[in-house]
């Protein structure tokens, strides 16, 4: 049943591509989204370096050892040293001056003063120390400018010096350095990771390459689509790479394969971060694996930039690891909320409710729907689920249309939409329907008459948001490397992926680490893709474009119309 339930997932997530790829034809000509032909799924063998293009292999476990990568104590006292955060949820606390003033420890980081690497850099006419294991316990101790001379410090020393401000001589250390009151593993995490500090270097990371992980489908039903986004970001790569990288710094793209259960894609992009020592993963097709792919990421620190998901499993405080390009299903659903509620401004005249097929995802998505329903004044709709694949459609509909329900937001397929409409239009209930695009298909077009003007999708990226410039691009890299004809919405996510990895990269400067990469995308603000709504992140936000825009269906024309802008949601 699990095998069934996340195969389902994914093909949700294709699902989604052909939908948007329906919409890109409606404002294209016809076939100018297409690319010149190539055989099968796979880039041109002349274009696209096998080399560049690698499967996860054992010889990787030793590169691991070799590169010394943090153990879990020195990640998270990584985490402690950079954010001031703990791993554990433990409050850290800083205190300051002969007053004490007391601040979170996240507003008084090390890594504030003391630089990434701990070397410390002068400002405002103050030179931190240089705290690196190797300055901090030189045997001959430290004379420091101001005269101050010490012995070498030990841990217990360090510890004294964090948490009461005296040196290993019993000297007070300036006021500007804080004090801090954290746990004792806390501390052991952060002495741990003092001690790697100046030599810790990113796995992945060489001064001539940046190595890439890539998750895609290579077999079943969606094996066709992973090779068309693997050869388009191949292509991409391979392209930056001819134009002298990033820095001079290579991109190698190495591979790993979806497994049949959530377990098995964790496991084998477990393997590829351990083996290949990836510094970062892009356009990874994580859907039916989100919250396992998003766990282990986090845990291991690898960045992963705009994968491929309907259900992004955002949470407060937000995985500082993932990047996500376009809304999922939950934030479109708000959307259409927002929407339905200028439709509807009589509050008391709304009477929404919710039918789905009884799941965990589709349960979150009403949650969302039913708090963006209380923003809007309405109150909490009604519910009616049932198993998937057992929709009553005469029973739902006699049961809503009693309750004089007007708004109906359907979380189930085209299906059950049709089932639905049927059923309605023999009671001459006639409700505004609303569904997230991803869960439907080109037959929603079928649509009685009687719905004219009732029947609402939302997407999160509609045809004016490709950019004649954009488009080009992207064309012409198509035709260069020979790119496959099939799964052009697929093609396009992937590709921005790749643009928004680079982008990052670029920013973050030749002195390159994950966490400057995180900075840099975290600046990223209205970054204009050609090929997407404008992307925007944050320190508390990861979703680049929170939101969606409303499509009508005419049903007398059999084709989408817009019905909003975009509609932007709180991320």
């Amino acid at each position: 049943m699990q095998l069934n339930f996340n195969c389902r997932l994914r093909l949700l997530a294709v699902s989604f591509f052909v939908a948007l790829a329906g919409l890109i034809y409606i404002s294209l000509p016809h076939g100018s989204a297409r690319v010149t032909t190539a055989q099968g799924a796979q880039a041109n063998a002349n274009t696209a370096p096998p080399a560049q293009a690698s499967s996860s292999s054992p010889a990787g476990a030793a590169a691991a050892v070799a590169n010394g990568a943090l153990t879990p104590q020195e990640r998270r006292g990584k985490g402690i040293y950079l954010r001031g955060e703990s791993a554990s949820g433990k409050e850290i606390m800083a205190y300051l001056g002969e007053a004490s003033l007391e601040v979170p420890g996240s507003a008084m980081t090390c890594a504030g003063c003391h630089g990434l690497d701990g070397q410390g850099k002068p400002e405002g006419g103050i030179t931190p120390s240089n705290i690196t294991w190797e300055a901090l316990t030189k045997s001959y101790g430290v004379t420091h400018a101001s005269g101050r001379k010490h012995p070498p410090y030990t841990e217990r020393a360090l510890e004294l010096a964090l948490t009461r401000g005296l040196d290993p001589a019993g000297n007070h250390l300036m006021n500007v350095m804080p004090r801090y009151q954290m746990s004792r593993e806390d501390m052991a995490d952060l002495i741990a990771y003092l001690k790697r500090l100046g030599a810790d270097r990113d796995p992945g990371l060489t001064d001539t390459s940046i190595r890439v992980g890539m998750l895609v489908p290579a077999k079943g039903a969606l094996a066709e689509m992973g090779g068309a986004i693997k050869s388009v970001v191949a292509a991409y790569f391979e392209e930056v790479n001819a134009q002298g990288g990033i820095y001079n710094r290579k991109i190698e793209l190495k591979l790993t394969e979806t497994g049949d259960t959530p377990a098995a894609t964790s496991a084998s992009v477990e393997r590829l971060i351990r083996d290949e020592q990836i510094f970062a993963l892009s356009g990874a097709m994580i859907a039916g694996a989100d919250r396992e792919i998003a766990t282990l990421v986090h845990n291991s620190g690898v960045p992963l930039v705009a994968p491929f998901t309907l259900y992004p499993p955002l949470s407060a405080p937000v995985n500082r690891q993932v990047f996500y390009l376009l809304s999922g299903i939950d934030d479109q659903a708000r959307a259409l909320v927002v929407f339905a509620a200028q439709k509807f401004p009589d509050k008391s005249a709304t009477r929404a409710a919710i039918v789905y097929p009884d799941s965990d995802v589709n349960a979150s998505v009403a949650v969302a729907i039913d708090e963006q329903s209380k923003l809007a004044g309405w109150g909490v709709p009604g519910r009616v689920r049932y198993a998937r694949g057992s929709f009553d459609a005469v029973v739902v509909a006699k049961e809503l249309s009693a309750k004089n329900v007007n708004a109906v937001f359907l979380l189930g397929g085209s299906e059950d939409a049709r089932a639905l409409w049927a059923a309605a239009e023999k009671l001459n209930w006639l409700p505004a329907l609303y569904l997230p695009g991803a869960m439907t298909g080109r037959d929603i077009l079928d649509a009685p008459l009687a719905f004219k003007d009732k029947i609402f999708l939302s997407f999160p990226s509609v045809p004016a948001d490709i950019k004649p410039a954009g488009l080009e691009n992207f064309r012409t890299l198509a035709a260069k490397y020979k790119l496959p004809q099939g799964h052009i919405a697929a093609q396009i996510s992937a590709y921005v992926s790749a643009q928004l990895l680079v982008e990052g990269l670029k920013r973050a400067g030749r002195d390159l680490s994950r966490e400057k990469l995180i900075n840099s995308l975290e600046g990223l603000y209205e970054f204009d893709t050609g090929l997407t709504p404008r992307l925007t992140y944050g320190p508390n936000r990861r979703v680049g474009a929170a939101g969606a825009y409303i499509v009508a269906v005419d049903v007398e024309k059999k084709q989408f119309v817009p019905a909003s802008g975009w509609i932007g949601v709180k991320p």
